[in-house]
């Protein structure tokens, strides 16, 4: 069979024929091209042309017009697929943008049908209501499509209840390759000429090869088409990875959903002991058996602390075991039969529906948390996918183990442990070429078919396997999927180098092709990532969370200019995707060239990605080094001097803020300096503070000098008596002393050390606020940045106004200090270096000495606790100040190394009624639990918005990107004021939320600290 790698004719004529015979998008634009060259796989392979198809005449229209053009074809879903299935040269199809209804749900009869682009959590929700769902579940439900799941034939945890999808698929409408449309479903086989003779003449063949058992994915599932089993070409067609049909339309099955289900922890002594006790527990029924190792947990832990954990019983390998019925005593007695034959006395109950929700929702992050072993290696799919008969699962997993050892590699185990399917991401090196993969998937390809196995277990086979179907299979085996393909595909253009005639494993691998970059002149260290920006994009495993906000099944932060678009250019994953093919420099010409540029103009740098994404991509800091290259002794956008350099003009215009007010205020002027600046004219110039706070007789009352402190000396350095909490930025000591740098000294301002200091370690301790014993008011460092400090000065006066009322010592330095995150977002790196230099000057001395610095605005909080670092990772002070700088929330709820004093009542805000939009910066980089603690325990009703207010600081003024953020604004922020009851308080302690909410709604926003403010007793 002729395998189809090109296309013909050339692609600029191939792309024309395209854009005559459909409606939907054509787009054979570098940029697209390197969006859809690789999946979650370790593969790249550019496609000629991306097509978007409206509807399923539109997708057959593609379909006739790239056969006419002898064009390769190759359907793409989620984009999720881990082998390399939905990658291919000629042109690719994404029918997740249009083709995503769906059609019909017909409860009585269990059934619905839809379009291939339906996510599947789409059609849950649907379905949820009528009691229905559809049976199987993978981990990527919030961004898979029904169509890559009939292609892949996924799984997911509750298949051991109710099937693969193959089982839970009633009927197909689909296109063959040489362009026959028909339905497939029971007792269809004859409907393909030659289909049914060629199953008559391998009969023997078929029944002895295929569906040995349940999980038996890899190659083409010919059982289905036995007559004993009806015949089924939608069943047989499940699976096949598109290189036989093309899917238009789906009805699929829906199953009850059990109303009572219980999920329950198993511990043993590793991930084979666990193993060993999955038939046992398979005998009564569960709903669901996962398998998680205690490497992968120590992996999740390193990525993102201990309270990402929720509590397991003792062991080195988890069983987790979901049990449902009709009723709950039903439950708690299937619940019971299976303790009985666990074979383990390590057991948690997680009655709590929200405990059960973290612990799945650790398994399913695990194909991204993967991505990193627990000592930071980079690893990689591949053999991610084995399956071998539940009964030999312990067995193989020690042969496996052994495996690992002999080729010098590590892989953290998870998976359905229930159907004998095994996830593994391993550290196999690929940076430099693919011979250790190559030797490593072939002795694992020989262990799996000892035991009986199957190469996949539900991801298909892909480019990653399908050169090793003859492991597993007999010659005739192999020859008879030839003969198959032929019958639907005799020109081979479907999905080409899969399952028939397939692409060697080793061959178009992105990873060896990444040359190293080091840090640049006056760029990001990557200290997470060995110092090397190519490591860093490489994070993205392509597993697709950042696509999940946009339907509302995550966060609502990640990505939010892709929950306005939906275009892959503006998800986390589409830009990696841009920035690898950048470094690779095949597509995409370097760091600098204008692609680069396009896919990350609506990055809000909002930073979502860096807590959201299991990965770590950080894609905030990749644009500001790529700002800092293209733009290095170049001129730049005008913006960049404008909104870039916000703190320097508002120092300047601090001389004669009166003056400035007057100037700017009529209506023209405005809308002259606006546009001036390089601001769309739709927005409009802050009012600047009459007296900034550093100029208040408050500020000046607190200074340092005038408390007969000196910065960094003995005095100053005294911390508060008390036990740190080890919450978020508390150093081990609890008192922020502990930079190792320091070798356990405290340095004074000019480098000298301090002997003495009054310090005491706190171990494991409780939270501060509940064991302080003081000898003198605890002291703090207000920090006033730039922004409020010109702006907003009322802010950090009610932040000395509640914690002195609380019982602090309040310092405020004598100079100001900007953290330079304006010259960061728009990368800016040497003058935000030149900032955080000066900025530690002021900050640094009290930080190395124990005393807790509070911010105010959220974003440069964060860049405190983690830009700094990253520029500047050679100065101790640096790390402590990250380690030692915390909000007002942390600070009064005991996260921070000091608290309230012990007789301090917090004001009540029970009469409260709050919309509550957490800062994108805070919630990524500091987290947003501290505030939603505090507001909960003084009685407010909160309802948090759900995502970005859009206008991320300097992005939402810029021209060009007024729509997308109102777009935004629209996803959660503006409905959420919309609805909210008469009275009800806006608190948004970012400036550029309570920005985007006067601009937009007319309402006026407030920070934490004014709300608590107000309400204390008068003095």
């Amino acid at each position: 069979m002729t395998h189809v790698t090109t296309t013909a004719p050339e692609t600029s004529d191939l792309t024309a024929v395209l854009r005559d015979a459909v409606d939907g998008e054509v787009d054979a634009s570098t940029r697209r091209r390197a969006e859809y060259s690789t999946d979650a796989s370790n593969y790249r392979v550019p496609p000629a042309v991306v097509v978007f198809p409206r509807d399923a005449d539109d997708l057959q229209a593609v379909l006739d017009a790239a056969r006419t053009a002898g064009a390769a074809v190759t359907m793409r879903g989620g984009g999720t697929s881990v082998a390399g299935n939905s990658i291919g040269p000629g042109v690719v199809i994404d029918t997740s943008r249009h083709m995503n209804r769906i059609l019909a749900v017909d409860a009585e009869a269990g059934t619905a049908r839809v379009q291939p682009g339906v996510v599947l959590s789409e059609l849950q929700k649907v379905a949820a209501p009528h009691g229905l769902r559809f049976g199987p579940d993978p981990s990527t439900t919030n961004r898979a499509t029904l169509g890559g799941m009939i292609g892949n034939n996924a799984c997911g945890p509750h298949a051991v209840a109710h099937g693969k999808t193959a089982q839970n698929t009633l009927e197909l409408d689909v296109v063959t390759g040489d362009g026959r449309r028909l339905t497939a479903g029971p007792k269809t086989a004859d409907a393909v000429a030659g289909l049914a003779d060629l199953v008559r003449a391998n009969l023997a063949l078929v029944r002895t090869e295929f569906g040995r058992f349940d999980r038996q994915v890899s190659g083409y599932s010919m059982e289905h088409l036995l007559p004993e089993n009806g015949a089924d070409l939608a069943r047989f067609l499940v699976g096949t990875e598109g290189t036989l049909a093309t899917t238009l339309e789906a009805t699929v099955r829906l199953v009850p959903i059990a109303p009572h289900r219980i999920t329950v922890a198993f511990g043993y002594e590793d991930m084979p002991a666990a193993a060993d006790a999955v038939m046992p527990i398979m005998a009564h029924g569960p709903h669901a058996v996962e398998g998680l190792d205690a490497r992968l947990v120590e992996r999740i832990r390193l990525a993102k602390g201990d309270g990402a954990i929720p509590d397991l019983p003792p062991g080195a390998g988890w069983l987790f075991v979901e049990v449902g019925a009709s009723t709950e005593e039903e439950a708690r007695e299937i619940l019971a039969r299976v303790r009985a034959h666990a074979g383990t006395d390590w057991v948690s109950v997680l009655d709590d529906p929200r405990e059960a929700a973290r612990l799945w929702a650790i398994r399913a992050d695990g194909a991204g948390l993967a991505g990193r072993s627990a000592d930071n290696k980079e690893c990689w799919p591949g053999w991610e996918d084995a399956a071998v008969p539940p009964e030999r699962l312990g067995q193989y997993l020690r042969d496996f183990d052994e495996l690992m050892a002999r080729h010098g590699v590590t892989g953290q185990p998870f998976g359905h442990f229930g159907d004998g399917c095994i996830h593994v991401r391993l550290d196999i090196p690929l940076t430099s070429s693919g011979r250790p993969l190559r030797a490593f998937m072939e002795d694992a390809a020989a262990l799996v078919a000892s035991h009986g196995g199957s190469l996949s277990g539900e991801h298909g086979d892909g480019r990653a396997r399908g050169e090793l179907l003859k492991a597993m299979y007999s010659p005739e085996a192999i020859d008879l999927f030839g003969q198959v393909k032929a019958l639907f595909d005799p020109a081979g253009a479907l999905n080409p180098g899969v399952v028939v005639d397939p692409a060697p494993l080793d061959a178009d691998l992105r990873r060896p092709a990444a040359p190293r970059i080091g840090r640049s002149a006056g760029g990001f260290a990557w200290a997470h990532d060995h110092g090397d920006l190519t490591e860093a994009v490489h994070r993205c495993t392509g597993v697709g969370k950042c696509r999940a906000d946009a339907i509302g099944s995550g966060s609502g932060f990640m990505c939010p200019s892709y929950t306005a678009t939906q275009d892959e250019k503006d998800v986390t994953r589409g830009r990696a995707r841009v920035l690898q093919d950048a470094i690779n420099g095949t597509l995409v010409g370097g760091l600098t060239a204008p692609e680069v540029r396009e896919s990350l103009d609506l990055c809000l740098s909002c930073k979502a990605c860096s807590s959201d994404c299991p990965s770590g991509i950080d894609m905030a800091a990749y644009k500001s080094e790529v700002l800092h290259q293209s733009y290095k002794g170049k001129v730049r956008p005008l913006t960049h001097y404008s909104i870039g350099w916000l703190p320097r003009w508002l120092k300047v215009v601090g001389v004669a803020p009166r003056v400035i007010n007057a100037v700017l205020r009529p209506a023209w002027i405005q809308r002259f300096a606006v546009g001036a600046a390089g601001m769309d004219t739709r927005r409009r110039l802050p009012e600047f503070a009459a007296v900034p706070f550093r100029k208040s007789a408050d500020a000046r009352a607190r200074r340092a000098s005038t408390l007969g402190l000196e910065p960094g000396s003995h005095e100053a350095a005294r911390p508060s008596r008390r036990p740190a909490s080890g919450g978020a930025g508390a150093t081990p000591g609890g008192t922020g002393v502990g930079d190792p740098a320091l070798d356990g000294e405290l340095a004074g301002p000019a480098g000298g050390q301090i002997a003495d200091a009054d310090v005491e370690p706190s171990g494991d301790a409780q939270p501060a606020c509940a064991s302080a014993v003081r000898t003198r008011p605890a002291r703090v460092v207000l920090w006033a940045d730039s922004f409020t400090d010109g702006l907003d000065p009322e802010i950090p006066g009610a932040i000395l106004t509640v914690l002195e009322a609380a019982g602090f010592e309040v310092i405020v330095p004598d100079a100001q200090a900007c953290c330079g995150v304006t010259w960061i977002s728009t990368g800016q790196l040497d003058g935000a270096r030149r900032r955080m230099e000066q900025l530690l000057q002021v900050l640094g001395p009290w930080a190395v000495n124990g005393v807790p610095i509070i911010g105010v605005e959220p974003s440069c909080t964060a860049t405190l606790r983690s830009d700094l670092t990253e520029l500047l990772p050679d100065d101790p002070r640096a790390h402590a100040v990250a380690r030692g700088t915390f909000t007002l929330a942390e600070v009064l709820t005991g996260r921070a190394p000091v608290a309230p004093a012990e007789d301090w009542e917090a004001p009540r805000l029970d009469d409260v009624t709050a919309v509550v939009q957490p800062h994108c910066h805070q919630y990524s980089v500091v987290g947003f639990g501290a505030d939603r603690e505090l507001l909960a325990s003084l009685g407010a009703t909160v309802t948090e918005t759900a995502g970005c207010c859009g206008l991320a600081g300097n992005w939402g003024t810029e021209k060009g990107h007024y729509d997308v953020s109102v777009q935004v604004a629209e996803s959660s922020l503006l409905p959420a004021l919309r609805s909210a009851p008469e009275g009800s308080v806006y608190l948004a302690d970012g400036v550029s939320c309570r920005t985007q909410a006067d601009d937009l709604a007319g309402v006026q926003g407030r920070h934490l600290a004014q709300l608590l403010a107000d309400r204390l007793p008068a003095a």
